[in-house]
């Protein structure tokens, strides 16, 4: 049987951590040699946009922690235990966090990542105006810049269509201007609105 097909029939087709039952996928917690049922979880889109930190930290949808801590999975157990440091600036999760029992392996595998350390917020791509950028988002430039490298100059009010965010650095993105792929500061550009 597939890990996905496994994950699906243990959780009951619904989230392993906020029980919702849509856009489900397969989490691998990190860090792990090879995928099995103990280290990956079923869970949804927004509980995972919220883990790998591409979505601010909503404490609301994480009082479902309360329940889903309990849980026997090991990989559900170390989750809902970064979460809970994550947000242990909230009573309740401070609270759950003293109940909270992992054995010595447990423990070392959800210290592993250094998530516990941090606390709630998030780096998140933004452009001048604190708007959330996206991949595929199309922004304009409220600068001119000039290009290292190149005699290319991009004016002010330059279109950069389905930018690419740069993984390791919240104020880069990546784009095209005239068939040139650079990287522009999040700083210089203004997120362009769909339609007017």
């Amino acid at each position: 049987m597939k890990l996905a097909d496994l994950l699906q029939q243990r959780s009951e087709n619904k989230c392993e951590l906020c029980k919702s039952d849509t856009n489900l996928t397969v989490y691998e917690v990190p860090p792990q040699d090879q995928s099995n049922a103990d280290n990956s979880i079923f869970i949804c889109s927004k509980c995972l946009a919220q883990v790998e930190k591409k979505e601010e930290l909503d404490s609301k949808h994480w009082g479902c922690l309360t329940e889903s801590m309990w849980s026997e999975v090991p990989g559900v157990q170390v989750v809902a235990w970064r979460m809970l440091n994550r947000l242990r600036n909230e009573s309740w999760a401070a609270d759950n966090l003293d109940m909270m029992y992992l054995d010595e392996d447990r423990l070392a595998w959800a210290k592993a990542t250094g998530d516990h350390e941090n606390d709630g917020s998030v780096d998140l791509h933004k452009d001048c105006n604190g708007a959330q950028l996206l991949t595929g988002d199309s922004v304009v430039l409220i600068k001119s810049l000039d290009v290292k490298g190149s005699t290319l100059n991009a004016k002010m009010g330059t279109v950069v269509k389905n930018i690419r965010l740069v993984e390791e650095n919240t104020e880069q993105i990546e784009g095209k201007i005239e068939g040139q792929t650079i990287v522009i500061l999040t700083k210089y550009v203004r997120k362009q609105n769909e339609k007017q």
